[in-house]
């Protein structure tokens, strides 16, 4: 495939709440479960969820953590659409937002957290610096990210293949573009804000697929850097990456596919 490489770089694209969910909102509530066992924090307490997306981990929160009231923020107004219609909660609001420059005051909330989406920032070091000031004093700071240079299978998958296929698609791989979604790029992001007593986890979940199409589809809505890349192909670079991707899938004699999902956790007091 390298005379047909990529003549420019798909941009990544973050709409429709409908497609990301079955690609990865699914697994994020996993993980989103482990995460606040480990976060621990009281109930009745104000959080604010930046980068909230389709609201997974906010909902999870509701769920498990007894808030008092949640803020969320995203970036894009589809998400937070899909958000508010699937969050029927009067202790939730979701706000269209920027993660760099939040509109809140300063020490308004016990705890501010981020599933999955401080690497797809311009500035993460921001962001995380704007939670820490809106966190009041002795409040927490925590995020979780994909580790997509190892264990985040399903998409480690897709990239393998798709670089097989074509080496220069290794500019587009996620774990080469986002170094912070390792232990130490999170400690140091974590420590540069300032934040206290930074620690880092993985957090592991099964992501159990029923069949290829239940793993090859989600990759079809174009939310996304691999699914950007899937759909900014001819029909037959795109058959040819399918086939690709299903020779390196390990089958279970049902049909399923049985692979894992790892994440970075960090925390840091501020």
């Amino acid at each position: 495939m390298n005379e047909n490489s990529m003549s420019s770089k798909p941009k990544d694209n973050w709409a429709s709440g409908d497609k990301y969910e079955p690609y990865v909102g699914r697994w994020s509530r996993l993980v989103a479960r482990e995460f606040l066992k480990w976060l621990s924090v009281p109930a009745g307490s104000q959080w604010l969820d930046v980068g909230c997306g389709t609201g997974a981990l906010s909902q999870t929160i509701l769920q498990f953590a007894e808030p008092a009231k949640i803020t969320g923020i995203d970036r894009s107004e589809g998400f937070i659409a899909f958000a508010r219609e699937h969050t029927p909660d009067n202790r939730v609001q979701f706000e269209v937002g920027d993660a760099q420059s939040l509109t809140a005051g300063s020490g308004i909330f016990d705890v501010a957290v981020s599933g999955l989406v401080l690497n797809f920032i311009p500035q993460p070091d921001r962001a995380v610096a704007e939670m820490a000031r809106v966190v009041r004093t002795g409040g927490l700071v925590a995020a979780y990210l994909w580790d997509y240079a190892d264990r985040m299978q399903m998409i480690r998958h897709f990239f393998d293949a798709a670089i097989a296929l074509d080496p220069n698609v290794e500019e587009l791989d996620e774990g080469r573009r986002f170094p912070i979604c390792r232990p130490d790029g999170l400690s140091q992001l974590f420590g540069s804000a300032g934040l206290r007593n930074v620690e880092v986890r993985p957090i592991e979940v099964p992501t159990v697929f029923r069949n290829f199409d239940d793993y090859w589809n989600p990759f079809l809505g174009g939310q996304g850097p691999a699914p950007s890349y899937a759909m900014s192909l001819s029909e037959d670079r795109r058959a040819a990456l399918r086939e690709q991707i299903r020779t390196g899938l390990p089958f279970a004699p049902d049909g399923s596919i049985p692979l894992v999902a790892r994440a970075w956790a960090a925390r840091g007091i501020h």
